[in-house]
């Protein structure tokens, strides 16, 4: 999803797209990645001096439910990252640094066959380690 995407998404929703919630969509739209809600403060601190952890969670938590980011739990902190839904997908994630790689792999033909008897209703399927500028950093 890109950022016009994402705008027209919000208006669809009857959501407003304020000058920081543009800046929200950049900033994940840049990122290699996922980032968490220290990250994105961090980043808005420039612009918006004092900007509130409830006003940041608050439109994290709108993004996600309504589909423009997704999360994932990484080292115990929930981390966020654009919605890249075009096709059906899973991914690495680099414990350290939060990049992601792709994965076009998918085990679910194998879970539902060892299922069959079982209504499957979703699936998330994440491999965790370290990429290879993090893994290098280590020796």
């Amino acid at each position: 999803m890109d950022i016009n995407e994402a705008i027209e998404l919000l208006k669809e929703k009857g959501y407003k797209t304020t000058g920081k919630r543009k800046e929200i969509l950049s900033f994940f739209a840049d990122a290699d990645g996922y980032r968490t809600a220290k990250d994105l403060i961090q980043y808005l601190e420039s612009s918006y001096d004092g900007i509130s952890f409830d006003t940041v969670y608050r439109n994290l938590h709108l993004y996600n439910e309504i589909g423009i980011l997704e999360t994932t739990e990484l080292n115990g902190e929930k981390h966020f990252r654009i919605n890249c839904t075009h096709h059906h997908h899973h991914h690495f994630i680099c414990k350290d640094c939060g990049k992601t790689k792709e994965i076009k792999v998918c085990p679910m033909d194998e879970v539902e066959q060892a299922l069959a008897d079982y209504a499957i209703e979703g699936h998330k399927f994440e491999i965790y380690g370290r990429c290879p500028g993090c893994k290098l950093a280590l020796t």
